[in-house]
């Protein structure tokens, strides 16, 4: 497991609890999904019947009430733990195309005057260290990592310089194309929502672990070779303009994901092209964050 495991609560001046920061994941465990904190020997659980899940804590605006809980709950071992992603039932996973300058180099695109945005699909993600699915009609698979933007209150007609303040935490994304489908027109939705293609993961870091989302370095490795590199201070639509911008037509609620897009080196603009292939592996990483790793496999043809 590769994130810094930690639970720590900042405290004022007069004493009284201020900020906690927090590595929350959700996993498998005794036949149902549960949720928890990450700490150095293993993980300590925080789930219950009235919140089951991140998004339920996060919906009812609770979450600074798991730092002491997390900070002294009983430790339980990672070891046979299977990961789910860490929201597993987000309302809404935006996606931002064309957000660095150098991608939009790359892929001969005039840099966007406003943010290129398209859906996913909950289904098109899998969680850390499940596999990611090549599909039987495409051999186009390519990689690109994303820092991902976890929204902790509604947002609605956000401005930028408070847009921040609705964001409950970061993860990592591998949001990963189809790009033969992905131009069949001008539309991106088929490239983007093969089933399994994509990940999420491996844990949601808490804002106050992140004040600054623009001050990350972000690292896409395949088979243990680094593709893309780039600083979050890239970004075109930085975090807060993001938000702003996305609430402004519709209603972010809790739980709801922005993927902020992905840098240059992704293998459709290499030469010769490189597409990820059966028995591969990918990892996603993100300074402060930690890695999301996942292998390759070829769909399985279902009968028809």
């Amino acid at each position: 497991m590769d994130v810094a495991l930690k639970v720590r609560v900042r405290s004022a001046p007069d004493g009284k609890q201020k900020s906690f920061a927090m590595k929350l994941a959700t996993y498998w465990r005794d036949g149902s999904e549960r949720f928890g904190a990450l700490v150095r020997d293993g993980i300590v659980e925080l789930s219950s019947d009235r919140f089951p899940t991140l998004r339920s804590v996060l919906a009812a605006n609770v979450l600074d009430r798991l730092a002491d809980r997390a900070a002294n709950g009983e430790v339980i071992s990672l070891a046979g733990l299977a990961w789910r992603k860490p929201i597993i039932d987000p309302g809404k996973i935006i996606c931002v195309g064309l957000n660095y300058k150098d991608h939009a180099a790359e892929a001969a695109a005039e840099v966007p005057a406003n943010p290129s945005l398209f859906v996913r699909f909950n289904d098109a993600q899998v969680a850390h260290e499940e596999d990611i699915v090549r599909p039987t009609v495409s051999r186009q698979f390519d990689y690109e990592g994303e820092l991902a933007v976890i929204i902790g209150r509604e947002a609605r007609h956000v401005p930028a310089e408070r847009a921040l303040d609705h964001v409950a935490g970061y993860s990592c994304f591998a949001e990963n194309s189809l790009r033969d489908f992905q131009g069949h027109s001008r539309q991106a939705t088929a490239g983007k929502n093969f089933e399994r293609s994509g990940a999420f993961g491996p844990c949601l870091v808490t804002a106050d672990e992140i004040p600054d989302p623009s001050k990350l370095i972000l690292a896409t490795r395949l088979n243990g070779l680094e593709m893309q590199r780039a600083s979050t201070s890239d970004l075109i639509f930085p975090v807060p303009v993001l938000i702003s911008y996305i609430s402004s037509f519709t209603r972010l609620m809790p739980g709801d994901v922005i993927a902020t897009g992905t840098p240059k080196g992704v293998g459709s603009a290499r030469k010769p092209q490189l597409w990820m292939k059966a028995g591969d592996v990918l990892e996603v990483e993100i300074s402060g964050i930690g890695v999301l790793r996942n292998r390759v496999v070829d769909e399985v043809a279902e009968a028809a």
